[in-house]
């Protein structure tokens, strides 16, 4: 009786798995595999064993069940050979399960919520410290992966993921498909995930997202110089090669509002110009925008750059070193707690040790029109000697009070150092030497609280403070004469936004800011005794406000930002306006407006520059000869998508009040006068790009007028100096195998503007002295520039922890010798003539880079 009462009981519960089972593959949707968990009951049941295992071991497991007539050691066999689980009979009745040390090959396909696939998303292996990218399809593999380990999947505009590797297994070798999430802290996804290169990503609101994480190549270039890297994107040029001077839609460099982490820039280029002073490796990611702006940002009437530093803590020890032909750098992310980390970067040329052809070249074009007429090292065999070093380093302090209050704290600074000696032999033939200096630096430090106070509500409070300087001291031999300059901005700044998220496609921004900016110039001279020394101070407060869109097809961003300059008592009213409407599956049209003010600018001082290499000051407006500069701008826009095609063509309109003529860097009749004026900057851009798994190409195309309006003066409308009228690129880039990648590509344009002497009376008496007489101002162009660039990039692995980058590049392959500059100055032995002084371009430049991180 009792062995029928278990015979009935050992059949109600097989009647009871099987039910289990039919239910489970129903509700799947598979008719194959099993939950290992519901196998393992099967088993159990009709074979009369116990598997003892821990649970976290078997969750997530399916498998085929094996055929019911197999024996026990031929079930155990099976299993074993299908899961990555250890099953050993212990004796008839028991058997154990356990994990299997050993490595596996996973693969697996990035989708967003609409199943289209994620090109460019990073998949990192924590305990490895490795990973990979997905490609065009987002697709990826990763072989030798622990079982254990923990990946970490994340994108830009997308809430990152983390899976265990072992449940992307299984014995048929199939991927499994992972959804990201769009981010719910922004509205503003990426809509083109590989833009001209890995790493640069387009914004539904038409901003460049350039992420230096997973960066590719572009001609040219060894390293993401961020700077540089904007440059191919249309409308953004240099029409003197300087990243010191990026002309975005024809504007000047000083019209760029330029943020790290927050705060407001003053200086942008070790090198004076020829180098980003920004450290590409802490840098997450740079957001270029050329129109459009949030209500969120001031200042920059021509451009806002972005610059960001990684914002979340990993939990993980990580970093890299490197150097290149003039600079050697290093950083490091470093855990101290499960909610405190600290990330620290640090760059240093080496070029006051040792030069190289890079630095000779990077020096010529620096420094050839300035007072500096040698690099070499040795005093005693030249008459005159400089040494040249530069410098940059930043941290970040990050600390999560809790998932809902974050709080980060950071640190820049950038240096540039020039020394110059003269020697020269004194009336009792004894030698003696003079040195002159010129230090160039910009210090910034910043702080914030991001704090989310539910599900809709969220404050974020920021406050910074910046220092730059450019101090001069300046031993003229020939007369005994000491000239000390400086140029000194502090600027103080907070800024309060809150958020407010009423539903999934929408979200409202109110927001307060406060900013306080001192600038300083002073000139003292010994012989004859001179001093000059002015100051200004400016405090704004700006109110704004914002709302932002995005359904379906929709994307809007509105708002409004009222600016009150409190020595003015004026108030500036500058709406703003972000539109793309999607037509179809390809097209999309796009609408931009905005009004944008600045209240600090440049000018440009040929007679009483830095040594001669750096003539430009920081100003202050006055409200009277120096107003606050105010702008206009709309574009029109429309673009297509389809099969990896990207076609954008953009019509902009652009108007700038409140120049000052000693803020252009006039070399003609107009270089010592003063006037306020305007330009007026109208064209079309066109970028074609095609990407496919192994290449990218890309044609951009520019045109563009751009004119001055000066009232004073006679004539009152002339071209800009900066009226490039043509602008070309074209380039490609192309994986020669998965981890070896070359990129060439070229630059074409017309010449800049320049004004030539009066033919026939090209000098002319005022007063004591004789100055150039010049003709129309800016009626010539220098010949057209062409430069060609191409790069080689090679990554390997070390260690499964540590992987190698080497990567090297040429600019102006050719060695064309471009014009970039022309002025005249007074023949000193004929008062009646002029001397013709061109500046040239880059020479061709190698530079080689290698890094190793971890």
């Amino acid at each position: 009786m009792v062995k029928m009462l278990s015979s009935t009981i050992t059949m109600a519960n097989k009647q009871i798995v099987y039910i289990i089972l039919f239910f489970t593959t129903i509700c799947s949707g598979q008719t194959n595999e099993q939950s290992l968990v519901v196998v393992l009951n099967d088993i159990e049941a009709r074979l009369e064993v116990k598997f003892s295992y821990a649970v976290e071991d078997v969750t997530d497991v399916t498998l085929i069940a094996p055929n019911p007539t197999l024996s026990l050691d031929e079930t155990i066999s099976y299993l074993n050979q299908n899961t990555l689980l250890n099953f050993q009979k212990i004796n008839e009745r028991y058997i154990t399960v356990s994990v299997i040390d050993k490595t596996i090959t996973i693969c697996g396909v990035i989708e967003d919520e609409n199943a289209k696939p994620l090109f460019g998303a990073t998949i990192a292996v924590q305990s490895m410290q490795t990973g990979t990218v997905s490609d065009m399809e987002g697709a990826f593999q990763l072989k030798n992966i622990d079982l254990q380990s923990v990946l970490e999947v994340s994108f830009l505009g997308f809430e990152s993921k983390r899976l265990l590797a072992k449940t992307l297994f299984n014995t048929k070798n199939e991927c499994f498909k992972i959804t990201l999430l769009e981010s719910n802290e922004a509205l503003n996804q990426v809509v083109i995930t590989k833009f001209l290169t890995t790493g640069l990503q387009k914004r539904i609101d038409g901003s460049t997202i350039l992420n230096t994480e997973t960066f590719g190549i572009l001609p040219g270039l060894t390293e993401p110089d961020i700077l540089q890297s904007i440059q191919a994107l249309p409308g953004v040029e240099s029409v003197n090669e300087s990243i010191a001077n990026i002309n975005v839609r024809g504007g000047t460099n000083d019209q760029n509002l330029m943020l790290w982490d927050g705060i407001k820039m003053y200086h942008s280029g070790h090198f004076f110009g020829l180098i980003s002073a920004y450290n590409p490796n802490l840098t997450h990611k740079v957001i270029v925008t050329k129109n459009g702006t949030s209500a969120a940002f001031s200042d920059g009437v021509s451009s806002t750059i972005d610059m960001q530093t990684k914002n979340e803590i990993d939990n993980k020890f990580s970093g890299g070193f490197g150097a290149n032909l003039i600079s050697a750098d290093a950083f490091l992310e470093l855990p101290i707690t499960k909610n405190l980390e600290l990330h620290v970067s640090g760059r240093r040329s080496f070029t006051d040790v040792f030069s190289t052809l890079t630095y000779d070249n990077y020096f010529k074009r620096s420094f050839q029109d300035s007072e500096l007429t040698t690099n070499s090292q040795s005093i005693e065999s030249s008459a005159n000697a400089s040494e040249f070093l530069f410098y940059d380093y930043s941290a970040k302090l990050l600390f999560n009070l809790s998932e809902k209050h974050k709080f980060r704290a950071n640190v820049i600074q950038i240096n540039n150092k020039l020394d110059y000696t003269e020697s020269f032999t004194n009336n009792s033939g004894d030698t003696e030497s003079k040195t002159s200096f010129l230090s160039q630096e910009n210090l910034g430090a910043g702080g914030e609280w991001q704090a989310k106070w539910g599900k809709k509500w969220s404050t974020h409070v920021s406050g910074y403070y910046t220092k730059y300087n450019v101090d001069a001291d300046d031993y003229r031999v020939e007369t005994n004469q000491q000239l000390t300059q400086a140029n000194e901005v502090l600027e103080t700044g907070g800024k309060l936004n809150v958020e407010y998220k009423p539903s999934q496609p929408m979200h409202i921004l109110l927001g307060y800011q406060f900013t306080e900016t001192g600038i300083l110039n002073e000139t003292t001279v010994n012989i004859p005794s001179y001093e000059r020394t002015k100051k200004e101070v400016l405090l704004n407060h700006a109110v704004y406000s914002e709302i932002e869109y995005h359904k379906n097809k929709t994307y809007l961003r509105a708002g409004v930002r009222a600016n009150y300059f409190q020595k003015f008592d004026k108030i500036l009213i500058e709406p703003r306006l972000n539109l793309r409407q999607k037509l179809n599956s390809y097209f999309a049209v796009k609408i931009e407006g905005e009004f944008k003010n600045q209240s600090a600018t440049q000018i440009v001082d040929f007679q009483d520059d830095f040594l001669g290499v750096e003539n430009r000051r920081w100003i202050l407006a006055n409200d009277n000869d120096i107003p606050i500069a105010t702008s206009k701008q709309a574009s029109l826009g429309l673009s297509f998508d389809k099969r990896n095609w990207h076609i954008d063509i953009t019509g902009f309109y652009k108007t700038v009040e409140g120049i000052t003529a000693s803020n252009q860097g006039f070399y003609n009749n107009f270089q010592y006068l003063s006037a306020t004026g305007e330009y007026l900057a109208t064209g079309v851009e066109f970028l074609i790009n095609k990407t496919a798994n192994a290449y990218s190409t890309w044609l951009s195309y520019t045109y563009s007028t751009n004119n001055y309006t000066f009232d004073d003066f006679s004539p009152s409308t002339f071209p800009n100096n900066v009226d490039i009228r043509h602008s070309l690129s074209a380039a490609i880039n192309y994986d020669i195998l998965k981890n070896l990648k070359i990129s060439i590509g070229g630059n074409w344009r017309t010449g800049q503007p320049y004004t030539k002497p009066l033919e026939g009376n090209e000098t002319v008496q005022s007063g004591n002295t004789t100055v150039v007489n010049y003709d129309m101002p800016n009626n010539q162009n220098l010949e057209d520039y062409f430069r060609l660039d191409t790069s080689i990039s090679y990554n390997f692995k070390l260690s499964n922890s540590t992987k190698a980058i080497l990567r090297a590049g040429v600019i102006n392959v050719t060695d064309k010798e471009n014009i970039i500059n022309r002025y005249y100055e007074v023949d000193p032995n004929d008062s009646n003539n002029t001397i013709e002084i061109s500046n040239s371009s880059l020479g061709m430049t190698p530079n080689v880079s290698f890094r190793i991180e971890f």
